[in-house]
């Protein structure tokens, strides 16, 4: 039999819960994650004991999620082997996922040790993000775009060594079902027939315009992630007029 993993990367308040949720509701296997309403009224789709391990590897770094490190996590050998139990206890599911925004300050740990992993990642505006962020934590915007720029060079970081389709969480309610669709069936899954339950776009509390004015290198990557997520629609096929209201 084979197995597989799908890992969603994403900043947070980017639609990783989205994507998740969405990818479970085509079959994708989550084990036991967080599904109470907290500051996601549908969960977040997290399994505690993956943030856990992921908190402890950027703790002894000397990180946290919002102080991400400078460079590569090390991982001792109690972290990997932490990570490979975790991984043991779903051994029972061919594929199954998981998603955490800590995975991405983290990844070289977790890709070491995962069978054949698929990456599949989600951004949404910079703004969006810093909003949310404020609303949540009590953030200063700037604080929000700076933990965004940080976590997205990353994850530009990451695509270039490994593909990595990225969805945009601003993109239409049609567009966005019709990526997810398209990609169920890429990574093994079965897409229900109705559309995706989990994505309402009234649940997007945060949004911000296209065009609103961003420190240059927030710009940069939000320029360089639009034109990832173009490439996606164009490989499945998507109309890109779908993606704007």
């Amino acid at each position: 039999m084979t197995f597989s993993t799908v890992v969603v990367l994403g900043m947070h308040r980017s639609g990783t819960s989205c994507l998740t949720g969405s990818l479970e509701e085509a079959g994708l296997a989550l084990g036991n994650v967080d599904r109470k309403r907290h500051t996601n009224p549908k969960g977040n789709r997290e399994s505690l004991s993956i943030m856990d391990l992921n908190n402890a590897v950027l703790i002894a770094n000397g990180a946290t999620w919002d102080t991400p490190p400078a460079g590569v996590c090390d991982w001792s050998t109690e972290q990997l082997e932490w990570r490979d139990r975790l991984i043991a206890e779903y051994a029972e599911y061919p594929l199954w996922g998981f998603k955490d925004p800590r995975t991405l300050l983290v990844l070289e740990g977790w890709l070491q040790g995962l069978p054949a992993p698929q990456l599949v990642g989600t951004f949404r505006h910079p703004l969006a993000v810093a909003q949310s962020l404020q609303t949540r934590n009590g953030f200063e915007i700037e604080k929000g775009i700076n933990l965004w720029t940080a976590y997205n060079q990353r994850l530009l970081r990451v695509m270039e060594s490994h593909p990595v389709p990225l969805l945009c969480f601003d993109w239409t309610a049609e567009c966005y079902n019709a990526v997810l669709r398209g990609l169920a069936v890429r990574l093994g899954l079965t897409p229900p027939e109705t559309p995706f339950s989990f994505f309402e776009t009234h649940l997007r509390r945060n949004t911000s315009q296209p065009d609103a004015p961003l420190p240059a290198a927030a710009q940069d990557i939000y320029q360089q992630l639009l034109q990832r997520s173009r490439d996606l629609l164009a490989d499945l096929g998507v109309d890109p007029a779908f993606s704007v209201g």
